[in-house]
């Protein structure tokens, strides 16, 4: 249908004429500017151009043509909100601030949370690629090796199903530093699933691929990192998606045990203030994050597993 490529330039208008029209609540704290206002503008501008640009291009048309009602129910979700709490104060308004208070926190902490963003990146890609690497190499001696499955095996099954934030009392006084103990806690979090993942996607491998390697002359090196490892790779990213969802879990807690700076300790020091538009400002910069590191993460598995490309999806 026509009229769906135009759903969210439609309720953008929309969004836009109830904050012009409909009177704010004196009792609702009121931001510096409607910056809600500017947000839907701008909205509503680049839904316009995604509709005219969908019918010239094919191709657009058919992204834009499923996008096009999720991106509106985002927008009418923000009209609701804004009647909800600026308009009609029906929400409590110190829990529940209105859309332009939440998106004038970011404008207003903007340095703040730019500085906060890249020490939690630091942190976030230390201990991730850190637990990433170590759990492959685990994984595959697991795989490959009976005795390292002898001996490293109950120890997965026995600390790796423990959340990685209960070891904090003993990582702080293991550690130098807030920063290394908090990069060590994401990393374990990542290497469970890692290790888990790589040894069962290594040990579900048939053992005619072996066999024939064999036969044609392959060595034992060979045979793991040539016939092994690339075909346990579907199993190696599933451990990593789920590893990505445990580093930013423990990301929240690990920078609440002394560190300066950070998007999780920026959403604690601003709930322990009651300033809620900037916890949900902080929250809402983690999920696009963490979006982002999965969709290139998934970037990466279709490039490395073309022959699986569109079978698991983000």
């Amino acid at each position: 249908m026509v009229i769906k490529k135009w759903l969210p330039a439609l309720a953008s208008a929309a969004a836009i004429l109830i904050q012009l029209l409909i009177a704010s609540n004196g009792n609702h704290p009121q931001a510096d500017a409607d910056y809600y206002l500017y947000v839907s503008i701008a909205g509503g501008v680049i839904a316009l151009m995604c509709a005219a640009a969908s019918h010239l291009h094919k191709g657009f048309d058919k992204i834009w043509s499923f996008k096009a009602p999720f991106w509106t129910g985002v927008i009418v979700f923000f009209a609701i909100l804004d009647i909800l709490t600026e308009k009609f104060c029906i929400l409590p308004a110190i829990y529940f601030p209105s859309p332009s208070r939440i998106f004038g926190a970011m404008v207003s902490d903007h340095a703040l949370l730019a500085k906060c963003l890249g020490y939690s990146a630091r942190l976030l890609l230390t201990g991730f690629f850190g637990g990433a690497i170590v759990g492959i190499l685990t994984g595959i001696a697991v795989g490959f090796s009976k005795a390292a499955d002898y001996w490293i095996s109950p120890i997965i099954r026995i600390l790796g199903p423990i959340p990685s934030t209960a070891w904090i009392p003993l990582v702080l006084i293991s550690f130098p530093s807030a920063v290394s103990a908090s990069a060590f806690l994401i990393g374990l979090a990542v290497w469970f699933p890692t290790t888990v993942m790589t040894s069962s996607g290594i040990k579900n491998i048939s053992n005619s691929l072996f066999e024939v390697s064999s036969t044609l002359g392959a060595g034992y090196f060979y045979r793991i990192f040539k016939v092994g490892v690339p075909s346990a790779m579907p199993s190696m990213f599933i451990g990593l998606f789920n590893g990505v969802c445990s580093s930013f879990i423990t990301l929240m807690t690990a920078e609440m045990i002394g560190a300066k700076y950070g998007i999780g300790w920026y959403v604690n020091w601003q709930k322990e203030m009651m300033s809620y538009s900037n916890v949900y400002a902080g929250l809402i910069i983690i999920a696009v994050l963490c979006s982002l590191l999965i969709t290139l993460l998934f970037k990466v598995r279709d490039k490395v597993l073309v022959w699986q490309k569109g079978v698991i999806k983000w």
